[in-house]
């Protein structure tokens, strides 16, 4: 039997972040071909006079094309009932 084990993603559902272009929410993500890709759901701007065709755009970005909107001190907090790191979310 052999075990594998999954890098940590870098970002959680709900954090919001920024990418070349604009910024998001993560809405969801995935693990594929190696890497971490995230479902980033971008705000809608004032309605146009048209009206609208669909609903908020989302875009599936890899971990490298994205930085969070918030400073990260350290990805990990420590726990200091258990000890041990915990992650941030």
């Amino acid at each position: 039997m052999s075990a594998s084990l999954l890098p940590v993603s870098k970002f959680c559902k709900g954090q919001i972040v920024s990418f070349m272009g604009g910024e998001g929410v993560i809405n969801n993500y995935r693990f594929e071909s190696g890497i971490w890709e995230y479902l980033v759901q971008m705000p809608m701007g004032p309605e146009p006079e048209m009206g609208r065709v669909g609903y908020e755009t989302m875009i599936w970005l890899s971990e490298v094309e994205i930085s969070s909107k918030v400073n990260n001190f350290y990805p990990k907090l420590l726990n200091l009932k258990q000890k041990t790191l915990a992650k941030a979310c």
